[in-house]
């Protein structure tokens, strides 16, 4: 049985070793962060972090992840508490900057996609800080197998909650 570290916790997985990480993550630890969107890693509903770098968990197969660091949704306030060194009650009470700027822009309309787009967010943000709107948007669009894709169209507040959330995580500053 492979052992997969997910959010911090070391899980025993009980699936075969091609079977799509988000499978795993979905119906197996039942995180409900990543999406099934496409299956075919063109709408990055299901992006998760591994080793803090973005990936489509549609087409991982849970052989590559052995090994390494999964991050979903779920897991970005307990990745902002190691990050910033929190512990105990604050670490508990903590949202990863990404998750409260989306609530403090109210970014989602549907939802859907809003996965994809603050794990991409979080992973741009830990390598540039301070993004332009131009990196933002190439983050969104250029990286990666393919664009990030919002059936509603809430690009505009995707940007601005990105924003958001760099001068959170720079005020943040130990």
């Amino acid at each position: 049985m492979p052992t997969v570290l997910v959010n911090g916790v070391n899980r025993e997985i009980k699936a075969p070793s091609d079977t799509p990480l988000l499978y795993v993550l979905r119906n197996d630890l039942e995180l409900t962060g990543p999406q099934f969107g496409c299956g075919l890693a063109q709408c990055g509903a299901c992006s998760v972090l591994l080793n803090g770098k973005e990936v489509r968990s549609c087409i991982t197969p849970l052989s590559a992840v052995a090994g390494k660091e999964v991050t979903t949704l779920e897991g970005l306030p307990a990745r902002w508490a190691k990050q910033k060194k929190l512990t105990g009650p604050e670490a508990a009470h903590v949202l990863h900057p990404v998750q409260q700027a989306w609530i403090d822009e109210q970014t989602p309309q549907c939802g859907f996609c809003q996965n994809g787009m603050m794990i991409k967010a979080t992973e741009l943000l830990e390598s540039t800080p301070s993004p332009t709107i131009e990196q933002i948007k190439e983050a969104f669009t250029k990286s990666g197998p393919s664009p990030h894709l919002c059936r509603c169209g809430t690009y505009t507040a995707i940007i601005e909650s990105v924003q958001r959330a760099a001068d959170i995580m720079a005020r943040s500053i130990l």
